[in-house]
Order: structure tokens, then C-alpha cells, then sequence
């Protein structure tokens, strides 16, 4: 399958500022893959997704290097808004999401497809099954402003979905979730990827980013220092020299190993480590 995003060699400077946000950055992402961005704060993750969402430098201005691509063609080539019905964006806070002249939840998922002039009977029926995929039917008729956070990024993302794009990118949905608000938003990005949706999520929770990716792109002071299959980068401990957090299960698995336990690999998720070190535990390699 082709690439569906791409960045050759791209910089990115916002105004007034000398120091690239993005330096030198290249990747690839396939249509149907889901990318994991991680990396310590101020590594230009959040820069990166306003880049191929399109709002760097359009909206924020400033300057940009290189070449950015979605679907072959140069964001700077698309018409306005046109961009939205291929690439949906989900904010690190709903609240910057929520558009403030809708009463209720369902108006305020209807609102995209309105100016886009969908006709009322399909908006509907969109509506309906953009709540359904975020569990959010019974709020419907709820202000989006009395929502619980969680809520609030669940209607988020249904808003986003609702416009169908082809390509998803979520900027850290959990980071201001609860342990019961982020499985809720997790229970839709695994949805997103049992659909084969392409996604590219920045998640500091380094165990569910384990989980669900299929590739990661490790970032640092505005590039990227390693990209791959997330059991190559992952388990790679050089990288806590790096700054770079680690599933706990690599963590433990890389322990074991150094305490004379005999894995034919380290662990990334929970479900790795109880095979390999049940394994390691019947053959006597411990």
C-alpha cells in the first residue's frame, strides 16, 4: 500500500523564533497503518501533527521547509477545507475543539458536516453512527460544556469521524483523562484500528501506545532520532538514555535478562511477557 502522509526533509520555524519547531524531518506513513509518535516534552510532537494536519504553516503561520504531501498531493495544493474531509485532527483538549454556538452534543457533531452542506437526512444518519462508534448516544441531547472531560474528548473525536477522513491524527486524547476516561477513548482506537483506519496518535502512556501501534517515531529537540515496528523501537533499552519512556514490561523483561534469565526476546506488552517468561520458566532458563 502507497503512503498516505509524507514529510521529505521538512523544517518548520514558528514566527519570531529562530529555532526550528522541526528539523530535517522525514517519514512515511502507509495507508491502513497506525504510527505511534513518542518523545519528551517539547520534542515537537503537537508541531508535528499541526504540520501534516496542515494548520503549520497555515494557520500558525511562520515558516515551512520541505515538502509535506497527503495522498500525493502538497497540503499547500488543497483548497480550503478540503484538507479537513481527508485528514481529521483531534486536539490534546476538547475544549479547543468545541466550536461554542451549538446547545447540544448532537448538534455540536453535526456542526462540520453543515458547513459542508451535507443534506439534513444524511447528516442524521452520520450523527447517529459517528455516537454510536464513541459511545455517546445517551448524551445527545446534553450541553457540551457540562460534559466530563472524557465526554468532552469523546464527542471530540465523534465530530472528527463523523466527516469520514481517511486518515485520523490524535494529539494526546488521554492526557487530561482519568484511568476510566482514557480506556473509554482507547475502546475507540482500537475500533479505528480493527477498521484499518490510518492513525497517527501521540500518547505519552508509552504501555497502550505498546498495545495498539504498529510503528513508532521516537522524537527529540524537533526530529526524529529512530523510527520502525514498535517491537524494534521498544524494546530497545539504549533509549531511556535518551529521555525516552519505555513500556514497564521491556523494563522488566531487560531486568530479567540482566539477572541471568534466558528470553528469546524483551517483552513489550503485557500479553509478550507472560509468554516469554512462562517460557523461559518451563524450560528452566532462569
Amino acid at each position: 500500500m502507497g503512503a498516505v502522509i509524507e514529510l521529505k526533509n521538512v523544517s518548520y520555524k514558528y514566527p519570531l523564533t529562530d529555532t526550528p519547531a522541526i528539523r530535517n524531518f522525514n517519514l512515511s506513513v502507509e495507508k491502513g497503518s497506525f504510527w505511534g509518535v513518542i518523545g519528551p516534552n517539547g520534542s515537537g510532537k503537537t508541531t508535528l501533527c499541526a504540520i501534516m494536519r496542515g494548520f503549520a504553516p497555515s494557520f500558525y503561520k511562520g515558516e515551512l521547509e520541505g515538502e509535506v504531501l497527503v495522498e500525493g498531493k502538497r497540503i499547500d495544493e488543497y483548497a480550503e477545507g478540503e484538507l479537513s474531509l481527508r485528514v481529521g485532527y483531534v486536539f490534546q483538549n476538547p475544549f479547543n475543539q468545541i466550536s461554542g454556538v451549538k446547545d447540544t452534543v448532537f448538534e455540536e457533531v453535526a456542526y462540520g458536516l453543515e458547513n459542508f452542506g451535507v443534506s439534513t437526512d444524511e447528516i442524521e444518519e452520520r450523527v447517529i453512527r459517528a455516537m454510536k462508534l464513541t459511545d455517546i448516544e445517551h448524551l445527545a441531547m446534553k450541553k457540551p460544556f457540562e460534559l466530563s472531560g472524557g465526554q468532552q474528548q469523546r464527542m471530540a473525536l465523534a465530530s472528527c469521524l463523523v466527516l469520514e477522513p481517511d486518515i485520523l491524527i490524535i494529539d494526546e486524547p488521554t492526557s487530561q483523562l482519568d484511568p476510566e476516561g482514557t480506556e473509554s477513548v482507547f475502546k475507540i482506537i482500537e475500533q479505528l484500528k480493527k477498521e484499518k483506519r490510518t492513525v497517527v496518535l501521540v500518547e505519552h502512556k508509552i504501555d497502550l501506545i505498546a498495545e495498539y501501534a504498529d510503528n513508532i517515531v521516537v522524537m527529540k529537540d524537533g526530529t526524529a532520532i529512530r523510527s520502525g515496528s514498535k517491537q524494534e523501537i521498544l524494546s530497545d533499552i539504549s533509549l531511556e538514555a535518551e529521555g525516552i519512556q519505555l513500556p514497564q514490561y521491556a523494563l522488566l523483561g531487560n531486568e530479567l535478562i540482566k539477572r541471568g534469565m534466558k528470553l528469546d526476546y524483551i517483552p513489550i506488552t503485557e500479553q509478550q511477557a507472560i509468554e516469554v517468561i512462562g517460557k523461559a520458566i518451563k524450560g528452566g532458563d532462569c
